[in-house]
């Protein structure tokens, strides 16, 4: 069978997914249908936001579903009127045995690590979080549990020393494109060997909260820095400091190390009139791009432009 004649349905929400989506669709292949989540009420006043994969299909008029549950009858048979040779799963929900047993050529994932390494729903930000020099993008067949199903195909890639998770997103998302492509075409003519995974993944990929994305002052520099680029640009790693007896939230988007000796306090605040940087045990972090409570993302220097961090002035 030919790989562009196979009528696929394609299942994904945020905006790495739309870039998957979109090597699909750039490439004439037969998408007949988008599954995505329900659209959201977000912001202030709470108005219904769709996924950016819902917006894209709006764009290039592909059929739209957006079920609540994924074992409802009605979904079920609607998927089914698609007649579709292969789903695709690119950052969406974990699907039930009904949904991924219904096209006869089966159900892959992409997965933005390299399986059976960070399973999970944040492997692009835990990857820089924990210091890692290369990652990659998987396709696998799903099964009943997250991210374990046997593998495709894998394709590496290098996380530079300086890389943010945004930078690294990118390079995924488009490696991953790639990935995709070439999964179908294998799958199209069966010519692939699928490899088993191990039980048990030693690095895993948690969902980030507001709890394990605040900065501990007293870690190594390295790992307040690998956090920091790990985080950026969302969830975005946060501190609390006080100055003058009060607290506030401060943000940090991008800072640089400097390793060195002082005698300073740890988290304590260093700033002149262009610069600011924190003391940590082995060295400062210098501040470069940041964000307080009530304020817009900025650089430092147009930050300290306006605003004065007194002396005494401490990270909690």
């Amino acid at each position: 069978m030919k790989s562009k004649s196979l009528r696929i349905v394609f299942m994904g929400t945020p905006d790495f997914a739309v870039g998957v989506l979109d090597k699909l669709v750039s490439e004439s292949y037969h998408v007949v249908g988008v599954v995505t989540v329900a659209d959201k009420p977000a912001g202030r006043g709470k108005k219904l936001r769709a996924s950016a994969v819902k917006n894209y299909a709006l764009e290039n008029k592909l059929p739209i579903l957006q079920p609540i549950k994924l074992q409802d009858d009605d979904f079920l048979q609607r998927l089914e009127i698609l007649k579709a040779d292969l789903f695709i799963v690119v950052a969406f929900r974990m699907l039930p045995k009904v949904v991924w047993k219904i096209p006869k050529l089966g159900t892959f994932n992409l997965h933005a690590s390299l399986l059976p390494a960070y399973r999970g729903a944040a492997p692009i930000n835990w990857a820089i979080i924990n210091g890692e020099t290369e990652t990659g993008v998987t396709t696998f067949f799903i099964d009943e549990k997250i991210d374990t199903g046997e593998l495709i195909l894998q394709k590496k890639v290098t996380i530079a020393s300086c890389e943010s998770a945004g930078s690294l997103h990118d390079k995924l998302m488009e490696k991953g494109g790639e990935l995709v492509l070439e999964t179908v075409n294998l799958i199209a003519t069966a010519n692939y060997k699928t490899k088993k995974q191990p039980e048990i993944a030693k690095i895993k990929a948690p969902k980030l909260f507001k709890e394990n994305t605040r900065i501990d002052w007293n870690q190594p520099l390295k790992k307040i820095y690998n956090k920091i680029r790990g985080l950026s640009p969302f969830p975005v790693a946060w501190s609390k400091f006080e100055m003058n007896g009060d607290e506030q939230t401060i943000k940090f988007y991008h800072t640089i190390p400097e390793y060195t000796q002082h005698q300073f306090k740890i988290g304590s605040i260093h700033a002149t009139n262009k610069t600011l940087k924190i003391a940590v045990k082995d060295g400062f972090l210098i501040i470069e791009e940041l964000q307080l409570s009530g304020k817009r993302r900025m650089d430092t220097k147009s930050l300290l432009n306006g605003f004065q961090f007194s002396e005494g002035a401490q990270m909690l």
